[in-house]
């Protein structure tokens, strides 16, 4: 949470509480969503894609939207490992950097934001 403020501000404690209270109300009502969405099609597991549709069913079109695209890197880079994996048997240079993917979720919600402003998506 700090990240995002000026390095002078601060949060109090309360704050703090308040913040990760709502956080856990919010992550429960769109999983609660999600999952009565696995109920109807009578499935067991809650994935990705169920969110991001909880996501749009709730109205959070900017959340959905940066939450797609997350997904959609997060898929990309676990096919990028997978692939790098079933070729470990052979030498090959290391992934640049330490091979984690950095995904940006503050800058994709700003950008849907900035694209939903201009009309665009």
């Amino acid at each position: 949470m700090k990240d995002v403020l000026p390095p002078e501000a601060k949060v109090s404690k309360h704050a703090k509480e308040v913040i990760q209270e709502c956080a856990t109300e919010f992550i429960g009502f769109v999983t609660g969503e999600a999952s009565e969405r696995c109920r109807r099609e009578r499935r067991k597991t809650v994935n990705g894609d169920d969110i991001c549709h909880a996501m749009t069913t709730l109205g959070l079109d900017n959340y959905a939207g940066a939450m797609r695209r997350y997904l959609q890197r997060y898929r990309e880079g676990e096919e990028l490992a997978a692939a790098l994996n079933n070729h470990s048997r052979s030498p090959a240079p290391p992934p640049p950097g330490d091979g984690m993917i950095q995904i940006d979720v503050w800058g994709e919600l700003s950008n849907s934001r900035g694209n939903e402003k201009h009309g665009r998506d």
